[in-house]
């Protein structure tokens, strides 16, 4: 059966997030959450009117294809089995390999964070080896990006050292590879937020596309860590999402994954 994915849409070694810098304007601090840690470190990749490899949403690299001369997506996810496959003990192994784009310690975090999906879900993340033919390696590219789901072969998640080192944005990415969108992209988000194009920069509306999503009878997730925040792609300091609800004031401020997205891995890879 073909899988629809939900919209949960994802420490350096001492790295809390989320970070803080100094805004230039007031002199007072400003902290950085998700997404905005995620669009400093991808401000610099434009993306080619040529087919090849593409972001959308924001930080998921999508491969395009010239159909005539307009741009469309290869394989939508939608399209393929791009969930990872669970083996006769009811896990899913997912291969991986850091590369020597790491330091030993930055490898070591990542790996950390890899193993805390062992306590609380089905997913196994196992050191690569020559026989496995699909897997993950996470690279530092430019940004902070992934895949949608699995694609099969060699599958890159980019952590730029520089910028994605946080424990927020690595679970986020591996969410991407796991399968999950954004939560304010998921095709009931209009129930329960609403979108302030007028807010957003010009050219990054796309990063509030809904997609049409399986959202496995779970609840709109304020706390998800693929959540992003209010003012996320703002052009003027005004909100770019607000809650339909007026006592929810604060959302995409999530350090770590919350409880719903732990249990919607294991919905949708039937842990």
């Amino acid at each position: 059966m073909t899988p629809l994915f939900f919209v949960v849409l994802l420490l350096p070694f001492t790295v809390v997030s989320p970070a803080s810098i100094n805004t230039g304007n007031d002199g007072n601090e400003t902290e950085l959450y998700t997404s905005e840690k995620i669009a400093m470190a991808n401000q610099n990749i434009v993306s080619s009117n040529a087919a090849g490899p593409h972001l959308t949403h924001g930080d998921i690299m999508v491969d395009m294809i010239d159909d005539g001369g307009i741009l469309r997506n290869a394989v939508p996810c939608t399209a393929t089995n791009c969930k990872w496959p669970k083996n006769k003990k009811n896990l899913v192994k997912i291969p991986y390999e850091i590369t020597s784009d790491f330091s030993r310690s930055e490898a070591r975090f990542i790996k950390n964070i890899l193993k805390g999906f062992k306590s609380s879900t089905c997913i196994r993340f196992i050191k690569k080896k020559a026989k496995h033919s699909d897997y993950i390696s996470f690279i530092s590219a430019d940004g902070c990006w992934s895949y949608l789901g699995r694609t099969q072969n060699k599958q890159q998640i980019s952590l730029r050292t520089n910028g994605c080192l946080f424990t927020d944005i690595v679970q986020h990415e591996v969410l991407h590879a796991l399968g999950f969108h954004h939560e304010h992209v998921r095709s009931d988000r209009d129930d329960n937020v609403e979108i302030h194009f007028e807010n957003i920069q010009a050219g990054l509306e796309n990063n509030f596309q809904i997609s049409q999503t399986n959202n496995l009878n779970t609840p709109y997730d304020f706390d998800s860590v693929m959540h992003y925040s209010r003012f996320a792609f703002s052009k003027n300091n005004q909100p770019t999402i607000t809650a339909k609800d007026d006592s929810i004031t604060t959302f995409g401020t999530a350090t770590e994954m919350s409880d719903n997205d732990y249990a919607r891995v294991n919905r949708l890879y039937e842990c």
